[in-house]
């Protein structure tokens, strides 16, 4: 079965599921998209990487890249082979001076990795016709779901509104945001980090 490479395209929160980030891969020559629902801690591992941020200490994922490196193990592919009740299943190609082996692996995990080692991400031409399909699906409950949302919050006072991240970002003053982004990479929290540094990028293309 012929493979189709993809390549991140965005980190953004998630619309299917709450306090959770879609890592959205888009087919390279192609414009199809791939949105897959990832935690905060994985979204994280792949934000630092494509961003290349500083770090005060190695992620998890740094760790492993490092011991690859160490034992010269290459990481040749991440291929998402497999699409089952909304999740995705992939495995990492890697070799050595011996023998190519294939590991299972979170998809997540398989993405932080081959950000970091510059390996290619593969699927397949089925996996992209089910998540169309399945997106398709999660959409029409999501419809549902704001119509019902509408209607509860109609009679909802305007101290109900909590305003967005990038509202609140946008409200600061440079100088807040430079303050701001010092805390956030302090804590750890690489994916606001990331937000901040391009809402102050923005600010400074404006000048």
């Amino acid at each position: 079965m012929k493979k189709i490479e993809l390549e991140i395209v965005a980190i953004t929160n998630s619309r299917f599921q709450t306090n959770s980030y879609a890592v959205v891969l888009g087919e390279q020559n192609g414009l199809r998209r791939l949105p897959i629902v990832i935690g905060g801690y994985e979204a994280q591992a792949i934000a630092v990487a494509l961003e290349k941020l500083p770090v005060s200490r190695p992620l998890t994922h740094d760790l492993f890249r490092n011991f690859f490196y160490a034992f010269n193990i290459e990481l040749q592919e991440a291929i998402i082979y497999k699409l089952e009740e909304g999740i995705f299943y992939s495995k990492l190609i890697c070799s050595n001076a011996d023998e190519t082996l294939e590991i299972d692996s979170r998809t997540s995990d398989a993405l932080a990795l081959a950000v970091r080692m510059g390996c290619p991400v593969f699927t397949f031409e089925n996996i992209l016709d089910k998540a169309d399909a399945y997106i398709d699906q999660e959409n029409e409950s999501l419809s549902e779901e704001d119509s019902q949302d509408s209607q509860a919050e109609a009679g909802a006072s305007p101290d109900a509104y909590d305003p967005s991240p990038a509202t609140d970002l946008k409200k600061m003053s440079f100088e807040e945001l430079q303050d701001l982004l010092e805390r956030v990479l302090e804590k750890e929290d690489y994916v606001q980090a990331i937000a901040i540094r391009d809402e102050i990028k923005k600010r400074k293309q404006k000048d």
